[in-house]
């Protein structure tokens, strides 16, 4: 049925609503369509008081446990949904390639996704969008002109654990308001010149 390591072939991509997927602009403008309502859906899970539960159980389980709150059925919940996701993404992922095998899932593909995570920051909405953004240019991109491409993602990967192990967006974000602050203090110890002289 599966054709064992030979995988699948998708013949055909589906139409839905009518729109045709089989032109390159189609398929993009869908699969961008079905990206900003997850990216939407993810959002307000995570500002929902679900989500706030699901927090609360991810740092102090037993305190959540006390207060009267179902621990593994809010971890349950939250599987559903990231697999719920995740299963978008591999139709997506099929549909693309028009083809499917055992390969997709092995463990480079794994340890790609999480270097993803982490090299753009974990318990972030932006983070992974933007450390998947870094490796699919990598990869798509820089390949085309770095022959040791795999060479140059882990050194960006090394200098991102040891300079920001908190991830790009939390680590740039931690840059701005460093340099906001030092900006600020800069500003007010620096004498006005239309002020007098003190008394």
């Amino acid at each position: 049925m599966t054709n064992g390591d030979n995988g699948i072939n998708v013949a055909t991509r589906p139409a839905p609503f009518g729109i045709s997927l089989a032109s390159a602009r189609g398929f993009y403008g869908a699969t961008l369509i079905v990206f900003l309502i997850a990216v939407a859906a993810v959002a307000i899970f995570v500002r929902s008081p679900f989500g706030a539960a699901l927090r609360g159980t991810r740092d102090q389980p037993r305190r959540m446990t006390a207060l009267g709150y179902h621990v593994w059925m809010i971890r349950f919940w939250a599987f559903m949904f990231s697999g719920f996701l995740t299963s978008v993404a591999g139709i997506l992922f099929v549909y693309y390639n028009q083809f499917i095998s055992p390969q997709a899932v092995a463990l480079a593909a794994s340890a790609e996704a999480l270097l993803m995570v982490i090299s753009g920051g974990a318990g972030t909405l932006l983070g992974p969008i933007v450390g998947a953004a870094l490796v699919v240019i990598i990869k798509n991109v820089a390949s085309a002109y770095v022959e040791r491409w795999n060479f140059l993602l882990g050194a960006i990967f090394v200098a991102i654990v040891v300079f920001m192990p908190e991830g790009l967006v939390p680590g740039v974000v931690r840059l701005a308001r460093t340099a906001w602050r030092t900006v600020r203090r800069s500003k007010l110890a620096t004498p006005s010149p239309l002020a007098g002289p003190k008394p």
